[in-house]
C-alpha cells in the first residue's frame, strides 16, 4: 500500500534525466509547482530547449553521470535506456533521494498520479503503477464531471473560513455540513456557481454567521 502525499516543491531542486516528450510533461508539472528544475540529456525537445533559453530550467547537455543527483530533493528518470534508468535509481536509493523511473514501478520510490485540477482543488488518482491507462480513464471521467465551478466555489469557501472559525463547535459542524449539501453539489455539477453561493448564504443566514 502506498502513502498518499502532496509535496511543497517551491525552490527545491528536482532533477529530470531525459529530454523527450515524457520528460517535457514531467518538467511542466514541476515548473507549475515552482520547483527548481535541472534537465540532464544530450538532446531535448523544443519546449525544454526554450525553457532553458528563458532561464526557467537548467539544462545539462550531456549524458547522466555518477553524482548528478547530489543535492536533489527528488529525481525523475524518463529515458528509454534501461541501463541509465537503473543507474539513476541506484544512485538515488543509495543517497536517500526520492526517485521515479517512468514506466518501471519496481525502481520507483513514488509514482506521479493522474491529476484533475480545478483551481486549488486537486484530485489525484493512482493505481500503484499497475495500470496507467485505468488512471488516465478515471481522470478523464472526473474531468468531464468536475465543472470549473468547483474550483471557484473552493476559493469562495476559503474567503468564508475566518467567519466560520468563529462559530461554536456544534454550530460550526452543522454549517460546514450544510455548505456541501446535496443542493449545492447539484448546482456545482451544473456549473452554476451563482446558485451554489446563494445556497451558501442561506446556510450562513440561518446560523447568524
Amino acid at each position: 500500500m502506498l502513502y498518499p502525499i502532496f509535496l511543497r516543491l517551491e525552490g527545491k531542486l528536482c532533477v529530470v534525466v531525459g529530454g523527450g516528450q515524457v520528460a517535457t510533461r514531467k518538467v511542466e508539472g514541476l515548473l507549475a509547482c515552482r520547483a527548481r528544475v535541472r534537465v540532464i540529456s544530450p538532446e531535448v525537445a523544443p519546449s525544454l530547449r526554450r525553457w532553458a533559453q528563458e532561464g526557467k530550467i537548467e539544462w545539462w547537455a550531456r549524458e547522466f553521470r555518477a553524482g548528478d543527483t547530489a543535492g536533489a530533493f527528488l529525481v525523475i528518470s524518463a529515458t528509454d535506456n534501461r541501463e541509465v534508468n537503473e543507474a539513476v535509481a541506484r544512485e538515488c536509493q543509495a543517497g536517500g533521494v526520492w526517485v521515479n523511473v517512468v514506466d518501471t514501478p519496481e525502481l520507483c520510490d513514488f509514482y506521479v498520479p493522474s491529476v484533475v485540477r480545478r483551481g486549488d482543488l486537486t484530485v489525484a488518482i493512482s493505481t500503484q503503477g499497475k495500470s496507467p491507462g485505468l488512471a488516465r480513464a478515471l481522470r478523464q471521467w472526473l474531468e468531464a464531471r468536475l465543472s470549473p465551478a468547483w474550483g471557484e466555489f473552493l476559493a469562495y469557501l476559503g474567503e468564508l473560513r475566518p467567519r466560520l472559525l468563529k462559530l461554536e463547535k456544534g454550530e460550526k459542524e452543522r454549517v460546514l455540513t450544510g455548505l456541501v449539501g446535496p443542493d449545492i453539489v447539484e448546482a456545482l455539477e451544473r456549473n452554476d456557481l451563482g446558485r451554489a453561493k446563494e445556497l451558501v448564504r442561506r446556510v450562513l443566514d440561518s446560523s447568524g454567521a
